[in-house]
């Protein structure tokens, strides 16, 4: 049986959480692969050095590198040190390389390099904690391991189908001789561009995880982080919020998506392509089971699993003459956005004006883009700011007749209005978009209504 073992940021953020991550590791059965995270806060470290060199250069290095000596030296003794430092001299000397290459800052992939530090050497102290601990383990980069990544700088994309076939050289031997491989998360290499970092985005090394995952046919993937699994909502906004016990992959797909902080997005795919089984646990709790994903879940009875809110969002409304009977000037549209990566989280259309739902940090940069669209084509661009999109997930919502007006008459108590609303793209939930204000009100009374085990 093959266990891929992802640990967080927080689960690998202190001493003591890398104590706790080892007894997670060496208490599984089989020799398992474990992915990692950075230390908490060190890719914000690294990104705010990289923006801001070569002036922070020292600062990053010293920084950087007292950090990571300190969490070891509190973890191994004398001997066990003098190897760790042995690995830790030879890529700190690559990284220092990196930061002193005058050339290197005008290479695209420059950030990516920098930014994927962090998982090179918390995935060192970690191999080197499991060997004191009496384990066969071995630090494995992305690059030693095979995962391949393509697209933009700080955008890539695993490319399964070749790093199946050369982790399957590169780390499948490991397992089978009981050594654990410990590799880092978050990036890959970018074979065609001379192998350099590219990094899956804030978040990635869940992706990561799934990626290797689906590249050695795991049994099972476990992600560790801070949290008991899924809630039925966020805590902080419904104290009696319940954790969900088992989840299908499309519906935690998209609860992560619309909203819940637990589980990056992009995980879902890898795993759901081999049909392996997730769980989501707590590295601070090993006891609990956590929330489980697969590809079945027993039926839900209630109406709703979960509600999701995504804050801070707004909706952007390009209007012009019959644009419905205009494809050519949405695609144009679509293009201008996309240009700045922009992630739009739902889209309407009328027979005179398409409107996006994104990011309000989103906005000036759209605005610069469609400004360069030709003023013929545009009668008017209108923003709504401080809009919330609010996630309902359960079962087969498309075929329960009179779920819509369930829910509209829960928003219509919390007398919100709805802005925006998107239905039918996907069987398992129904999204709408909310003022801000109103948004926590709205999350409550659906939670207390129709969340299963809050009815009263």
């Amino acid at each position: 049986m093959i266990t891929v073992m992802k640990f967080g940021g927080t689960s690998m953020g202190s001493p003591e959480a890398l104590q706790r991550a080892v007894k997670i590791v060496m208490r599984e059965g089989n020799s398992p692969i474990v992915v990692a995270s950075a230390m908490s806060g060190v890719t914000n470290f690294l990104v705010s050095g990289a923006e801001n060199l070569p002036a922070s250069k020292r600062d990053l290095l010293d920084g950087f590198e007292k950090k990571h000596i300190d969490a070891a030296s509190q973890i191994l003794n004398k001997e066990q040190m003098k190897e760790f430092m042995k690995d830790f001299n030879q890529r700190m000397g690559k990284f220092r390389d990196l930061l002193e290459d005058k050339n290197a800052i005008n290479d695209p992939y420059f950030k990516d390099n920098v930014t994927s530090q962090g998982e090179r050497f918390s995935t060192l102290i970690l191999c080197h904690a499991l060997m004191a601990a009496g384990a066969k383990a071995v630090a494995l980069t992305s690059e030693d391991s095979g995962i391949v990544a393509e697209g933009r700088p700080l955008s890539g994309s695993a490319d399964l189908v070749r790093t199946e076939s050369l982790m399957a050289m590169k780390v499948k031997p490991y397992v089978e001789e009981g050594i654990i491989p410990v590799i880092t998360g978050f990036y890959g290499t970018n074979l065609s561009n001379d192998g350099k970092p590219l990094t899956f985005g804030r978040g990635g090394s869940d992706y990561s995880a799934a990626v290797v995952a689906n590249a050695m046919d795991a049994d099972l993937l476990e992600i560790w982080t801070d949290v008991d699994g899924f809630m039925s909502a966020d805590p902080r906004i419904v104290s009696d919020a319940i954790k969900i016990e088992e989840m299908n992959f499309g519906e935690a797909a998209e609860l992560a998506y619309f909203g819940a902080k637990v589980l990056h997005p992009r995980t879902i795919e890898p795993v759901r392509m081999r049909q392996i089984p997730l769980t989501v646990r707590n590295s601070f709790k090993p006891e609990e089971p956590g929330t489980i994903i697969h590809h079945l879940r027993k039926q839900n009875t209630d109406m709703l699993m979960s509600v999701a809110l995504k804050a801070d969002l707004s909706i952007i409304s390009i209007s012009s003459a019959e644009i419905a009977y205009r494809p050519d000037m949405i695609a144009r549209i679509i293009e201008k956005i996309a240009e700045n990566e922009v992630v739009i989280y739902s889209i309407s259309t009328s027979l005179s004006t398409v409107a996006f739902l994104v990011h309000n940090n989103d906005i000036k940069a759209i605005l610069s883009k469609l400004n360069t669209l030709d003023p013929e084509d545009i009668e008017r661009i209108e923003v709504k700011s401080d809009m919330a999109l609010i996630c309902a997930v359960g079962d087969n919502l498309l075929s329960k007749c009179g779920v819509s007006a369930e829910i509209f008459t829960v928003v219509k108590e919390a007398r919100a209005n709805v802005e925006m609303i998107s239905e039918g793209a996907s069987d398992v939930s129904l999204n709408f978009v909310v003022p801000m204000s109103m948004a926590t009100e709205v999350v409550k009374l659906l939670h207390k209504k129709y969340v299963r085990g809050t009815v009263e």
